[in-house]
């Protein structure tokens, strides 16, 4: 950011700028329900399963899909609107909660010894596809959108991270449609298409749109018989970690000036929110615009690190820096009720 604001600045302006979140989440007809995680968290979940859904993503539609920072800067715009200046914190314990204890799952190598078809990587002016990060794709309302997401440890080797307003509205229903394309690269689905049966997010999201919690996970269905991390491989995760690491995230940037046919990255050490410190969030120097949401932020310099955080938000259609949740035991409990979920 180059423009210092006060918080009440802040507040009183957040709903007349441009305040771009990276993609959106989307509606379905099915009630979401409610199961207990970690540390009496709460898990919000919705089944998922439609056997043509990847059909219905046609390259074309791929292509067309449209990046969601109009729906996902409305939940913003919720969000701050529920919150008035007398409840904001106003210590540095409430604002940034003690750490609880750290947690690491080490990642998972791909077994399949299927070659994906080829790919011309000679468009990809960012970064090379990598096997393990992708695209998601999402309907609401007759309308397609397009996140990002990552393939991540699990028990049941078929989780996907991603943003909680790329699997729900915040507050509001679920994805429909929701299929995530590893490796995407012009159109191209070296991997394949794979379908969600289950979506989550925790529910501090799904009922509150509270963006300090914007996580979501998909768990996949099989594809040729295969699981998702035995194709592609999955990333290391780590919750509770210190606060002020050095990351470097992905994502598939779709709103101008990027088209979003393409991986593209950012790096940098992240440091806190300094307009809406409530949230928690941390962000990077980072001009990722929307489609980029969900992608992963992993601790490190490189996608073989362990991840820790999503693209989540940034501030106006220029805005310099990604913010990203920080993964706490909250979120850790989401990512455990989905990553066991059969």
């Amino acid at each position: 950011m180059t423009r210092t604001k006060t918080l009440a600045t802040s507040l009183l302006g957040l709903a007349a700028a441009a305040l771009l979140a990276l993609g959106a989440g989307s509606g379905a007809t099915a009630a979401p329900s409610i199961s207990h995680g970690t540390d009496a968290s709460t898990v919000s979940s919705d089944s998922a399963s439609d056997g043509s859904t990847a059909d219905y993503w046609t390259p074309e539609r791929m292509k067309d899909a449209v990046s969601g920072d109009v729906l996902a800067t409305k939940a913003l715009t919720r969000a701050h609107a529920a919150v008035g200046l007398a409840d904001l914190p106003v210590s540095p314990e409430e604002l940034f909660p003690a750490l609880g204890r750290a947690v690491t799952i080490e990642g998972q190598k791909p077994t399949s010894t299927t070659a994906p078809s080829a790919v011309d990587r000679k468009a990809n002016a960012g970064e090379a596809p990598v096997s393990h990060i992708g695209k998601v794709f999402f309907t609401l309302g007759g309308v397609n959108y397009v996140c990002s997401g990552n393939s991540v440890a699990s028990a049941n080797q078929s989780t996907v991270s991603t943003a909680g307003h790329c699997v729900n509205e915040g507050p509001g229903a679920f994805a429909s449609n929701f299929t995530f394309v590893p490796a995407y690269l012009d159109g191209a689905a070296p991997y394949g298409k794979w379908t969600a049966k289950a979506l989550y997010t925790t529910s501090q999201w799904s009922s509150s749109g509270n963006m300090q919690y914007d996580t979501g996970f998909a768990v996949m269905n099989t594809l040729n018989g295969q699981r998702l991390s035995g194709v592609v491989g999955a990333s290391g995760v780590q919750f509770n970690a210190a606060r002020g690491l050095a990351y470097k995230s992905f994502g598939y940037p779709a709103a101008s000036p990027f088209t979003g046919e393409s991986l593209k990255s950012c790096s940098g050490t992240a440091g806190n929110d300094p307009y809406n410190p409530q949230y928690n969030t941390q962000g990077i120097a980072c001009n990722m615009t929307g489609g980029s949401s969900g992608g992963p932020w992993f601790i490190g310099t490189s996608s073989s690190g362990y991840q820790n955080s999503v693209n989540s938000y940034g501030y106006g259609s220029n805005s310099t820096t990604m913010y990203g949740p920080y993964w706490g035991t909250v979120i850790q409990g989401t990512y455990q009720t989905a990553s066991t979920a059969s």
